[in-house]
């Protein structure tokens, strides 16, 4: 994000305070007003010409930059997780504070259960997805349901403060 002296165009379109459009100014102009206002000169896209900017109280830009992100679409980062069907205690309370942790995050889990072809590993493995989905049922939800297909069993599980 290009904010103040770092931006670059000669001119840009300016949207104030407030979000009411004040044209086509230069570049010193639109900083003069920033500093008149006691604003941040933030850029919004430097795909068209002149560039949007637009004035954002002083330090906001910054708070606002990944919600703006998260409002126009921006897909969420999905980490992939591993287990096995015959995982131990100790090792899925770790997995289940890790995946913990990237929920708190903001970032989705794809929780995958790695099969080995033995019988009833399946059925090993979707009780173990069933489990975890329960036990982080305060830091997130099942945005899939458990998918289990040839090699490996998986579900998406997405934060709840979305």
């Amino acid at each position: 994000m290009l904010m103040n002296e770092k931006i670059r165009a000669s001119e840009v379109e300016l949207t104030g305070l407030g979000g009411e459009p004040l044209g086509v100014v230069s570049r010193e102009e639109a900083l003069a007003l920033a500093k008149k206002e006691k604003a941040d000169l933030v850029c919004d896209s430097l795909m068209s010409s002149p560039p949007l900017c637009r004035l954002a109280a002083r330090g906001q830009a910054k708070r606002q930059a990944p919600l703006a992100k998260k409002a126009e679409g921006g897909a969420l980062k999905t980490k992939e997780i591993r287990l096995t069907a015959q995982i131990e205690e100790h090792d899925y309370e770790t997995k289940q504070r890790q995946i913990e942790k990237l929920l708190q995050s903001g970032q989705s889990a794809q929780l995958v259960v790695r099969l080995k072809g033995r019988r009833g590993e399946g059925d090993q493995a979707k009780a173990l997805l069933q489990r975890l989905i329960t036990d982080l049922r305060e830091a997130g939800k099942a945005q899939t349901g458990i998918q289990v297909s040839g090699k490996q069993a998986a579900v998406v599980v997405e934060p709840l403060n979305l």
